[in-house]
């Protein structure tokens, strides 16, 4: 019952505290909101229920299981073990002490971690969701736009033999024509399946650069690969995985302005496979009816049309029943004069007194250019274009690469650019993040708050984050990793995490002060001595559980990396500072609240020093 009772108000604080972390993830909308929202209310439950099973069900079972213990000298283990913590304690002990005699070195460490935190926010590369690997590749294919279908299939079934020879590649399925993932007739898709991941030796980024060098010889068509992943936001075929749409009033604008920002970024190093999904240059036959001469021949547009129709669309003129089926019968010219242009003075349209008159009698022929395709982005013409990420490079650089290239090109007002698909995610979820992280600090500081009613200790508690945001972000680039969703995710449970260590000491050295009237420096040190065993103990648990996260492989795997780094980043520089630095702010703290409450602070008494201060019975027999 001493236990439960000393440690009842830690354990509300810490379950508080962690909720607190969550409650502005609840209110996040877009994509990245829902997966921060069932991230939230997941740990939320859970914590909750942890709370009440450690204030009811452990006391309880801990007052039927646990022995009073009997002295034993126990085995070589456990002998080794309890001397390398009680050295591990005694170090901390004497470390510590040299810590509280030298306060002014350990607020200057607090302060630069502060400081690093921004810088390294600031430097951090970015990125939206890790690139995973699901052993799946999608190709697209691109050939001439004067290409007609059957040269598009004879190109596109080279591509299929090229690749279907790497060893790695287990099956390829070809998709050619104009569908709803062909937006043109000269471009193709391709969907590749790879050996799993634990049958290869070469991640997918390595395979699609071995695809590309195996397919960059074949003539007259061009391939563009992105892996498949779990998460897809955008909607849009393209080349390439993240797409940078213009949007203007005046088409002509807007091609010219693509075409220049095309070659510009084709020229960046932190791009590849830069392509524009506007296809210019594709054959047009214009035929140009003389009305005058149409007329007098006793001929009518309708009928024109009518005859064009039969002779190139298809039109339905029967439908052919029997016992089992009905077949529809197609009226159209045979497929070798489709595809000649020349076939057009062949074509005979019938006039209102029966005869037939010959189409070139009436009309001229025009061979000029057109785009394959028209695009609009909300009714005004646009052209996309289509970018990855090169090797080494994170989405924060192609989105300052484009915008560089914007302001080095001129772009005029009338021609705008906005990204679509994970590119617009990136962008919203990047100007959202330091608000996100503000927002979860300030509920953390009302909440605590209102816990210790006082405006000056939760500063205390929350000046061990910015040491958990500096491993985390140190952790994540030595990895070679982005600041990602998942990094970010990773970095909000931090902030939950890291709070703990502070709140355990905080507590116990209020308490002590209290009621039994130790001086805030000998309070401290006792919070940090009884409390250094506990607090190494759950960051250990916490270190252990995200080992898996960090180690793990398999399928699908790199999108939980960033979120276990982040995790063992924090926990072990945060472990290592907030061990010095909380007392050292706790000390402050009291200090300045002495000063603001107009109450004479109680001094450091060498003579009463924390080297030699009692130990508290009833703590030290709780612990």
């Amino acid at each position: 019952m001493r236990g439960a009772r000393e440690i009842g108000f830690t354990v509300i604080s810490l379950t508080m505290s962690l909720i607190a972390v969550f409650i502005p993830l609840l209110f996040m909308t877009g994509l990245v909101g829902r997966m921060f929202r069932e991230f939230a209310l997941t740990l939320t439950i859970a914590v909750i229920v942890s709370a009440v099973v450690s204030l009811t069900l452990t006391p309880m079972m801990c007052a039927k299981l646990l022995q009073r213990q009997r002295v034993h000298t126990g085995n070589a283990l456990t002998r080794g073990l309890n001397r390398a913590i009680d050295g591990a304690v005694d170090f901390y002990r004497r470390s510590l002490e040299w810590v509280l005699r030298h306060q002014a070195m350990m607020l200057t460490v607090t302060l630069l971690t502060l400081i690093a935190t921004g810088c390294l926010y600031i430097v951090a590369p970015k990125g939206f969701l890790p690139q995973q690997d699901t052993s799946l590749i999608t190709g697209v294919t691109e050939a001439g736009v004067e290409v007609s279908f059957e040269k598009m299939e004879r190109l596109q079934s080279l591509a299929m033999d090229a690749i279907r020879k790497d060893e790695d590649v287990t099956g390829v399925v070809s998709v050619v024509g104009t569908s709803a993932v062909n937006a043109t007739p000269n471009t193709g898709h391709l969907a590749i399946t790879l050996k799993s991941r634990d049958e290869r030796r070469l991640a997918v980024g390595e395979i699609i650069d071995r695809l590309k060098s195996e397919v960059a010889g074949l003539p007259g068509i061009t391939l563009y690969f992105q892996p498949v992943q779990d998460i897809q936001i955008s909607t849009r075929a393209s080349r390439a995985q993240y797409q940078y749409t213009l949007v203007g009033t005046d088409a002509t604008e807007v091609t010219f302005w693509s075409n220049q920002l095309l070659r510009r970024l084709r020229n960046a190093v932190v791009l590849s496979d830069v392509s524009s999904e506007a296809q210019e240059g594709g054959f047009r036959a214009l035929i140009q009816v003389d009305r005058e001469k149409a007329g007098r021949l006793g001929l009518s547009m309708q009928a024109v049309n009518d005859t064009l129709y039969d002779a190139f669309g298809q039109r339905q003129v029967s439908t052919i029943y029997d016992q089992a089926n009905q077949y529809r019968v197609v009226l159209e010219a045979i497929p070798q004069y489709q595809r000649d242009p020349t076939s057009l003075a062949k074509i005979y349209v019938p006039s209102s007194t029966g005869a037939e008159v010959p189409l070139n009698a009436f009309a001229e022929l025009k061979r000029t250019t057109a785009p394959l395709t028209i695009s609009h982005e909300e009714q005004f013409p646009s052209v996309t274009l289509s970018f990855n990420i090169a090797s080494g490079a994170s989405l924060s650089d192609a989105v300052a690469a484009i915008a560089s290239a914007e302001r080095d090109l001129g772009m005029p007002g009338s021609v705008v650019g906005s990204y679509s698909g994970d590119a617009a995610e990136f962008a919203n979820s990047l100007a959202g993040e330091p608000w996100l992280i503000l927002a979860a600090v300030v509920t953390i500081y009302i909440v605590l708050g209102v816990l210790y009613e006082s405006f000056i200790h939760p500063l205390t508690i929350l000046s061990t984050l910015p040491s958990a945001g500096v491993g985390a972000l140190l952790a994540l680039m030595l990895c070679g990793l982005d600041l990602s969703v998942i990094a970010l995710i990773g970095i909000i449970l931090l902030m939950g995490l890291v709070k703990k260590n502070a709140i355990m000491m905080i507590d116990f050295a209020l308490a002590a002060e209290r009621e039994h009237g130790l001086s805030p420096q000998a309070a401290i040190l006792q919070a940090s001595l009884l409390r250094f065993r506990p607090i190494m103990m759950t960051t250990l648990a916490a270190l252990f559980g995200a080992l898996p996260l960090a180690l793990g492989s398999g399928t699908g795997s790199e999108l939980r990396f960033p979120l276990g780094i982040t995790i063992i980043g924090g926990l072990l520089l945060s472990q290592l500072l907030t061990l010095y630095t909380t007392p050292v702010v706790y000390l402050l703290m009291e200090r300045l609240k002495a000063n603001i409450t107009g109450r004479r602070s109680v001094a450091p008494d060498h003579d009463r020093s924390v080297a030699s201060a009692e130990p508290i019975p009833a703590r030290e027999a709780a612990e």
